[in-house]
């Protein structure tokens, strides 16, 4: 070998020495550190995320991700676990702020923790002459309680809008927390929007909300196997209860009971549904009208279960005792929101919300619980513990032991509540006791394990993403600082609804849709419309038609979705295509018409609305849009008739009515105009073309009975607040408006910047008209 490769070498070999010596000096000053048992004064420099100090976990538990942070600078890092019962230790090291065992360091580290406490600590270690520069310690033990079961959940993107609107990106997953890989994935892609789930006590039937086709009271129920295949034949309706009575039901929050024979839910029931904005808390959710009904699967019947049928409450969040005996659910006074008109609302407004989410009304629940007697109900009694506290109590949950409730419990509403915590009351009620595994941001959604000794939860500590925790529940009710269930969570994506099934392994691997027809694809595209999102409508839609082409419907909506993207020649085909289907479709006429008169073709746009409101004289639309087209072709009498029409049918319609006053103003009605203009503005507060005739009418009427100035000059002012001043036209309006209230300086000042507004924008003629009316003002006269 040549002398320079020796020389090489013999540096290697140096270096490597003097690295292994280093650490060893290191190690050696560290365990110098740990075995004196004296005080570290850098200790506060260091902080262990994870895991939290009194953590306990399962036998069967898969090697633990440890995490921590400092501020101060470190080069590597040392990992001691001291075992107290006979004050062995492990060493590890790392060089990043985690460290996750292997599996073999993890076997090693189990078998000496069982039943015992141990000490973990962490060391940082820095500079040329090897230092520690801080510690800290946690402590932690194993219970000989295994968890051995699997845990089923939602895996869902943020925020909630977005799955709302492409439920397909929704996951469940099904895994063990024994396992070092992420829980596999075992049913995705479906089409409609998937919800709460539940296993009978035995794991062998299973139930879940859908969207099926147009009923959001769907739900589908199946066998449990390792391949399940949800088919059509397996969906009930909650709907089917007293369909008849023309209430909607959205049939929310359904539990299997613990033999699989029965299930019971919400019904004929109503919720604020909101989307919220931000990431963390992106939706409302609590139900404030609704009764629990039963379906029998044996008998195939739905009946109200006594005792919690009740219309004058909302009762929800019904949840079954392990030997079916009892159920124990959610109470609260019903609640009718003040500014909701429609019937068919899920997804709601803020508006229509108003009462809730401005002015800080609360809604609190109580737990109660009744007897099942077979269905037959009896008195519901409050649950001492959780009820009449001052606080919204919900989501209980029995041991499966029959010995506990968890419940959750939040200053006010339920869903989502960053306030929420977990609470523990004795089966048929006592005192209540706060869980010591509470995190400080929203503990939700939890499971008991199957023997009773373990807790699956959700919270969003640490993360805008909920994350799913374990705590031990002991024979007492006392539970244990929450583990992290770090291969449960996504970076990016919510943990939520966690259900403990009592599964063997492979017991269930595969979960597949296959009810999905062309009118569920129907209903994900509306979906998808009501998101914004006309593309994907368009797609869905499109799907529908590749499995039923003669689909009218599809063919509408595709129309509709193509219209919103601007592509009108491919919506007038469409719709043509639904018209020689169905030639009477008044609908497809309707949609026509509005397509025509967006292509300023009026004459079509009039022809089309004419048979549509031939063929369904009862629709509000299509009397207005007729309304409305003849009034733009300057038809003002024929219009007159069947805006009239549309106004008797649904008085809701700003437009129609707008409309209408501007033909009265033209025909020299202006009580009536008046009147129609401020119901405009009544129904649509901030829309400015309202906002501007009703202004100039109050400003300039020749009656002096209908003007009214200071009125005139709230609108004015409004309506150049929305235009920011740049409105030459807003600001003619409000110099109309202080000359009726005799504010002529502030009149002269809101003309001349009309006047010189209407110049820079090159229009003259509308200048020398305000320029007129400028005249005025200097000489302390209103225009009228």
């Amino acid at each position: 070998m040549r002398k320079s490769a020796w020389v090489f070498a013999a540096c290697l070999m140096l270096g490597a020495c003097a690295l292994a010596a280093i650490f060893y000096v290191r190690q050696q000053r560290t365990e110098a550190l740990l075995s004196s048992g004296r005080t570290d004064p850098n200790a506060g420099r260091v902080a262990i995320d994870f895991p939290l100090n009194g953590t306990v976990f399962p036998s069967d538990f898969a090697a633990p991700a440890f995490a921590w942070h400092t501020s101060q600078s470190v080069d590597a890092w040392l990992i001691e676990i001291r075992f107290l019962a006979d004050d062995s230790r492990l060493l590890f090291r790392s060089q990043k702020t985690e460290w996750e065992p292997t599996s073999a360091q993890w076997e090693k580290i189990r078998k000496r923790c069982s039943g015992q406490a141990a000490v973990v600590t962490v060391c940082g270690l820095a500079g040329r002459d090897p230092a520690v520069v801080g510690s800290a310690s946690v402590s932690l033990s194993l219970s000989r309680d295994p968890v051995d079961a699997p845990i089923f959940y939602r895996d869902v993107n943020l925020p909630f809008n977005l799955a709302v609107q492409d439920p397909t990106k929704i996951r469940w997953r099904l895994g063990r927390v024994s396992s070092r890989e992420p829980p596999p994935v075992v049913l995705e892609k479906l089409p409609v929007c998937g919800n709460c789930h539940s296993f009978s006590k035995d794991a062998k039937v299973v139930g879940m909300d859908v969207d099926y086709a147009n009923d959001k009271g769907s739900y589908v129920l199946s066998e449990v196997a390792p391949d399940i295949r949800l088919t059509k034949e397996k969906i009930i309706t909650w709907s089917d209860y007293k369909h008849e009575d023309g209430v909607q039901t959205f049939g929310l929050l359904s539990q299997v009971s613990p033999d699989g024979r029965y299930v019971v839910s919400t019904v004929k029931d109503r919720s604020v549904f909101l989307p919220m904005p931000g990431l963390e808390f992106s939706q409302l959710f609590f139900p404030i009208q609704g009764i629990l009904v039963v379906y029998d699967r044996q008998a195939k019947t739905f009946q109200a279960l006594p005792g919690a049928d009740d219309p004058a409450y909302v009762q929800s969040n019904p949840a079954w005792s392990p030997d079916g005996r009892w159920i124990v659910f959610a109470r609260s006074p019903a609640y009718t929101l003040r500014n909701l008109g429609r019937k068919d609302a899920t997804l709601l407004t803020r508006s229509e919300c108003s009462e809730f989410v401005k002015e800080g009304k609360t809604f609190l629940y109580d737990l109660y619980r009744i007897p099942f007697n077979g269905g037959q109900g009896g008195a519901p009694e409050p649950l001492k513990g959780a009820s009449q506290n001052g606080k919204s109590n919900y989501f209980p949950k029995y041991s499966p032991d029959g010995r506990w409730i968890v419940f959750c419990q939040a200053a006010s509403f339920m869903l989502l509540q960053p306030d929420s915590e977990l609470f523990i009351v004795p089966a048929e009620g006592g005192e209540a006791r706060r869980l010591a595994c509470n995190l400080p941001r929203m503990n939700s959604w939890h499971s008991w394990s199957p023997n009773s000794r373990w807790l699956v939860f959700s919270s969003k500590t640490g993360s805008p993403f909920t994350r799913l925790f374990l705590t031990h529940i002991d024979e007492d009710g006392a539970s244990t600082p929450a583990v992290l269930l770090s291969r449960f969570s996504s970076s990016n994506r919510a943990a939520n609804i966690p259900e403990f099934v009592n599964l063997a392994p492979g017991g269930l691997t595969r979960i597949r849709e296959q009810f999905i027809d062309d009118v569920s694809l129907i209903r994900a595209g509306n979906a998808f419309r009501e998101g914004g999102d006309f593309a994907k409508a368009a797609e869905q839609y499109r799907q529908a038609l590749a499995r039923s082409p003669d689909n009218v419907h599809a063919l509408e909506n595709l129309a509709t979705a193509l219209s919103d993207m601007n592509q009108l020649p491919e919506a007038i085909e469409c719709l043509q295509k639904a018209l020689k289907k169905d030639s009477a479709n008044a609908v497809a006429y309707y949609n026509l018409g509005t397509i025509y008169a967006k292509q300023g073709r009026f004459d079509e746009a009039i022809r089309c609305c004419s048979e549509s409101v031939r063929h369904d004289p009862s629709s509000p639309s299509a009397q207005g849009n007729l309304g409305v087209f003849l009034f733009q072709q300057g038809r003002f009498d024929e219009a007159l008739a069947h805006l009239s029409k549309a106004i008797r049918l649904d008085p809701s319609k700003d437009n129609v009515v707008f409309t209408r006053g501007r033909i009265f103003a033209k025909k020299g009605l202006l009580t009536d105009a008046l009147r129609d203009y401020s119901e405009a503005v009544r129904l649509s507060p901030d829309e400015g073309q309202y906002l501007n005739g009703l202004a100039w009418l109050l400003a300039t009427a020749p009656d002096p009975a209908l003007r009214n100035g200071k009125r005139a000059v709230e609108l004015a002012a409004k309506l150049c607040e929305q235009t920011h001043g740049e409105s030459p036209r807003a600001l003619d309006i409000l110099g109309a408006a202080y000359a009726e209230a005799g504010q002529f300086p502030e009149a002269v000042r809101a003309a001349s910047q009309a006047v010189a507004c209407a110049q820079r924008q090159g229009n003259q003629k509308l200048a020398s008209e305000i320029g007129m009316r400028l005249e005025l003002y200097r000489h302390n006269q209103a225009f009228h």
